[in-house]
């Protein structure tokens, strides 16, 4: 096949193109990163902020790109010593350089073939070449741009080529030219203005193919409105219509790259503007919308003054000055304005969209187009005020702030999510509109071409047959549809039939155009949705705003209507790694950090502001809980009681106190109290931390609901831990049914969550609630079990002690006694059954085991003092130890005993601790026998039924079970532990502790009817009612039953009989009840 000397395909201008644009991006990138560490002190090169290298830097720039090193050895003698570090750190910025010269030869040379071959440039037609030829001079411009941002350029270039000549001894082959390009570009469209007059003629007739294109999707909101834009029920009858387009690909393309086109175009190409009133009007049009673009990510070019400061300097362009001036006024006044209204308008037809399509999600085949069409839009919108809010006169700062940027953010998510869902189903309806539509439309446009050479007759072809083949069974079989080829095919023709003179020119075939594009959009719908959501809805240029991103986050929380939108921002961070590119793989680790971070933090926020709500909640409950209090229903007894006699107490006009429940009773809807106003922002919250499961940001999965979870449990510790309301000042501390009435109120709260959110709050309270009956909690703070063991200990008991407080096993609880100094507390408020109960329930098992453990221990501590007694009256009782049965020896030895008060006080101590321990004990039996009563009564079985031939630490650890239980046993586990340091040295005869026992039997015992006569009559009278002592001295009787005769070899029931008979307690007793009786009347 005969062609010209400058055939289209040997060219490869698609291929070029495809090329340079992808590389010019990763250029972009490389610079981008240099301007960025030269920027930042810590990450730019030493050599540039030396202090003793500032000299020779000074002078290098300074002669740049000349450098003469021979006549200058003493201001560049300080570099002699440093080449070598300089040649290797600096060698990446260099070639950087080089790499952006090169690529500059490379579009030039491509620049002046499509020149040469004079091709045909129609947005409408030939979409990828004309698409992809705008972005390369884009691309090339803004590139020359930013490498004139870079300040430090000519020192990098400078001291990298002088290290390379005093090591070589020449300077590199590139460093003349890239040297002369730096200092070319200084001024960089000015010089690519003049560098672009042989394109103007290309370039123009591209973007003048905009003029139908551009005007149509910078439209007002209003307009949008009353077209009803992506509206899917506006008009029902057609809902199931394909939407269709001649422009298909325009349709979705972004209004950021077009107004990029235009501007930086017509400024390349200025001379088109004074001929072509289309050209100018699109110009102006564009001019009106921004004040600035964005290079590369976040750098912005400020169009109005720079584009005033280039025609300033040309004759005869006044009235493109004033034009320029007009259109910068427009865009301060009307631009912030109109694209508000847009984000408003978008908001509800994205909504709108998203509504619809999870409920029929059938329609995302027929009405793709309307999906990547919001997409577009919204994105564009969302990146318009980004680069805005920063660049825009404090006048008009109320346009570019948006509370509600959140809310689109969340519904483009939501579309985007949608057509990941659902793809297959949007796959199958564009397979068969492929094969059944598509391939038989194309086969007959080619059929009809008058002319049609044998390479593009191949290809179209091609075309067909690879739509006829495809068919449903392919999805069903999850067969992987790829269209790649056939879609750089179509970019190859368009290449071959754009050239002038070409035997089949695209310019002529204008619906073959149209129709290709618009197959090439449904092969999309079938291999490339995710770079469909990419091209469409990529927000990563957040990354780059982090300070910006914050603040729209904060924003959104702090107002209740957006919050549920929150989860917004932490899925924006998934985008962020579509930014990267090869040419620069540095930077992803930098990228994928900063996602990471900052997804980590939006969720901790939202977990915290959930977890604060969920806290005023539960305070709120617990106030009304606590109203609800015994103690709260004196006052309403009391005046029910003095409206029965008709007598009048307090004041008249007095109101009359509300009952609990009367915040219930609602007269009016409108009415909204707090309580109210927490549940709806919670339930908003909530939703926005339910809305997914997890989420994956930079290979790394973060699950929301385990961020509130968490939050949650600290919580929930941090606040069971303050209801206490423990003071160690005032050793004041909150009763534990008060505090378990609060608990239980806060999990109920907390249980009502499950309703909101879909995570396990059963898990929450184990967790908690488990390690609140440990001393310490995961992070060793202090737990209620630790609080109320040491408030018991030192602080009821201690008092005890004291005389200040009397048990009484009648009342089984502590009461006060009126001494002068008043507690200042009730010790029968802390301690009675109900209270005691309350305690077991909140400690549980394993806290009141640890509190029984803290008892012994204090037992134990008694012992070791008796220990002591014993040490110091040793000879005497080894003279008593053989003397029981001689009364009068055994007295006269007795009184030679000393510090016989401290042995009874210690013994009563002791006697006390296991009277509190008994009613623990009883208590905690009560509650387990409610909650597991299965259990407790198999465990009760067990006890029972040890046979005697049982190996002691086989029964010690039923023993145990059982005592956790808070069931008694013949042997008390915990005491046995307690004591067993001071029983191991047992086997010798002339232990302590036998002589402790000694001492206390013959304390006890030998004085026993003496003391026994005085604790019944004198000053030991007891209160009858209660069955117990002011002294609690009838707690000795515990202490020796359970310490004394139950442990000691010496002492047996039948020598405490022949000491002290039981027929003189017994008559004792009635002598009491007599006197009492007798005083009573």
């Amino acid at each position: 096949m005969s062609r010209s000397v400058l055939q289209p395909s040997q060219q490869k201008l698609a291929e070029k193109l495809t090329i340079l644009n992808d590389r010019g991006v990763g250029m972009l990138t490389r610079l981008y990163n240099i301007k960025k560490a030269c920027g930042d002190p810590k990450a730019k090169p030493s050599y540039l902020i030396d202090k003793n290298l500032e000299s020779a830097v000074k002078f290098i720039v300074r002669k740049f790109p000349a450098v003469e090193t021979r006549n200058n050895n003493q201001q560049l003698a300080q570099l002699q010593k440093e080449k070598s570090e300089i040649l290797k750190n600096l060698a990446l910025y260099y070639f950087t350089f080089v790499d952006v010269m090169e690529f500059k030869d490379h579009v030039c040379e491509l620049l002046n073939t499509i020149d040469v071959c004079q091709v045909f440039f129609d947005i409408t037609v030939n979409f990828d070449l004309t698409k992809n030829y705008l972005d390369l001079i884009i691309t090339y411009t803004t590139l020359m741009i930013l490498l004139s941002r870079i300040e430090e350029r000519k020192a990098i270039i400078g001291l990298y080529n002088y290290a390379h000549e005093m090591t070589h001894g020449a300077s590199d082959r590139e460093y003349p030219r890239l040297g002369q390009m730096i200092v070319d570009y200084e001024n960089p469209l000015k010089k690519m203005m003049e560098e672009f007059v042989p394109h103007s003629k290309s370039l123009s007739d591209a973007l003048i193919s905009l003029q139908m294109v551009y005007p149509r999707r910078n439209l007002s909101a209003d307009q949008w409105r009353n077209a009803q834009l992506l509206s899917l029920i506006s008009a029902p009858s057609t809902m199931l219509n394909p939407a269709q387009s001649d422009t298909m690909p325009c349709e979705y393309l972004s209004l950021d790259a077009m107004e990029k086109w235009i501007i930086f175009g017509f400024i390349l190409c200025h001379g088109i503007l004074n001929t072509d009133a289309t050209a100018l009007n699109l110009w102006k049009l564009a001019l009106q919308s921004s004040s600035c673009l964005s290079l590369f990510r976040d750098e912005v070019f400020h169009i109005h003054k720079a584009a005033e400061d280039l025609f300033v300097n040309i004759r005869g362009y006044n009235k493109r000055i004033n034009d320029i001036r007009e259109c910068k006024e427009a865009a301060v006044s009307h631009a912030g304005s109109m694209h508000r209204e847009r984000r408003k308008f978008l908001r509800s037809a994205l909504k709108e969209l998203a509504t619809v399509l999870s409920d029929q999600p059938g329609l995302l085949g027929p009405k793709a187009l309307f999906v990547f069409m919001a997409l577009s839009f919204a994105r564009d919108e969302i990146i318009w005020l980004l680069r805005h809010a920063d660049n825009m006169p404090k006048k008009s700062a109320d346009d570019f702030i948006d509370k509600h940027i959140a809310e689109l953010i969340f519904y483009m998510e939501e579309l985007r999510a949608h057509v990941r869902k659902y793809g297959p189903v949007m796959q199958r309806y564009y397979v068969q509109y492929l094969s059944g539509f598509d391939a038989v439309v194309l086969n007959e446009l080619v059929q009809n071409l008058s002319v049609c050479p044998e390479d593009e007759s191949i290809i179209m072809s091609s075309f067909v047959n690879t739509m006829t083949s495809l068919s449903v069974k392919q999805v069903e079989d999850g067969e992987v549809f790829d269209f790649r080829g056939m879609r750089l095919d179509w970019f190859r023709l368009q290449a071959y039939t754009s050239v002038s003179k070409a035997s089949l020119g695209l310019a002529d075939h204008r619906e073959l155009g149209k129709m290709m594009n618009t197959i090439i959009f449904h092969t999309k719908m079938v291999d490339s949705l995710v770079e469909m959501l990419v091209e469409t809805s990529d927000l990563s240029i957040f990354c780059f705003y982090s300070r910006a991103f914050e603040k729209m986050f904060q924003q959104c929380l702090e107002l209740p209507s957006q919050s549920r939108y929150s989860i917004a921002f932490p899925l924006l961070c998934t985008h962020f790694m579509s930014c990267t590119h090869e040419l620069c793989p540095e930077e992803r680790h930098h990228i994928g950090d900063r996602s990471l971070s900052l997804c980590n933090m939006f969720l901790d926020e939202m977990a915290k502001q959930a977890r604060n709500l969920i806290t005023d909640i539960c305070t709120e409950q617990c106030t009304l809980s606590d109203q609800l209090l015994p103690k709260h229903c004196a006052k309403t007894i009391s005046q029910a009681v003095n409206k029965k006699s008709k007598k009048q107490t307090g004041k008249k006009g007095e109101p009359e106190r509300e009952k609990p429940g009367v915040e219930s009773m609602r007269k009016n809807r409108l009415v909204v109290t707090n309580l109210d106003k927490l549940h709806t922002a919670l339930s908003e919250l909530c939703f926005s931390i339910n809305y997914v499961p997890n989420m994956v940001v930079w290979e790394h999965t973060f699950t929301p609901r385990e961020y509130l979870t968490s939050h949650l449990e600290i919580r929930f510790t941090k606040s069971i831990v303050g209801m206490t309301m423990y003071n160690q000042a005032t050793q004041e501390i909150a009763k534990p049914s008060e505090l378990l009435t609060s608990v239980r109120a806060y999990m109920t709260v907390l249980q009502s969550i499950e309703n909101y959110v879909q995570i396990d709050i059963t898990r929450v309270f184990n967790n908690v609630l488990l390690q609140q009956t440990q001393h310490l909690d995961s992070h060793g703070e202090p737990t209620i079990t630790s609080l109320y063991t040491n408030w018991y200990l030192e602080t009821l008991l201690r008092q005890v002690s004291n005389g200040h407080i009397a048990y009484f096993p009648a009342m089984k609880a502590f009461v006060n006694l009126p001494t002068e100094n008043e507690l200042t507390f009730n010790a029968e408020e802390y301690s009675d059954i109900s209270e005691m109960r309350s305690l077991s329930e909140l400690l549980g098992p394993y806290g009141m085991k640890f509190l029984s453990e803290s008892l012994m221990w204090h037992i134990s501590s008694q012992v070791a003092e008796l220990k002591k007694l014993v040490v110091e009256n040793v000879d005497v009782l080894t003279q008593m130890r053989t003397s029981f049965d001689k009364p009068d020896q055994m007295a006269a030895l007795f009184k030679r005993l000393s510090s016989v008060d401290s042995v009874l006080k210690r013994m009563t101590i002791i006697g006390v601790i296991l009277s509190f321990r008994s009613l623990a004990q009883e208590a905690l039996r009560d509650v387990l026998s409610y909650h597991i009563p299965f259990l407790v009564s198999s465990i009760e079985d067990f006890k029972d039924h040890i046979p005697r031939e049982t190996d002691m630490k086989v029964a010690m650890n039923v023993y145990e079970l059982s005592s956790a239980a808070g069931l008694p046993c013949e042997i008390d586990p915990a005491l046995v532990v307690a004591l067993s340091s001071q029983k191991s040295v047992r086997s010798c005869p002339n232990s302590p502790l036998n002589y402790a026992t000694i001492f206390v039997d013959c304390e006890v015992i030998k004085d026993l009817p003496a003391m026994y006569y005085l604790l019944f009559w004198g000053l030991h009278n007891p209160i009858c009612i209660f069955s117990g002592h002011c002294n609690n001295i009838h707690c000795l009787a515990k202490a020796i039953n359970q310490i004394i005769v139950q442990e000691s070899p010496f002492l047996t029931m039948d020598l405490l009989e022949s000491c002290f008979p039981y027929v003189l307690l017994r008559n004792a007793y009635h002598a009491v009840y007599k006197q009492s009786v007798t005083s009573s009347a």
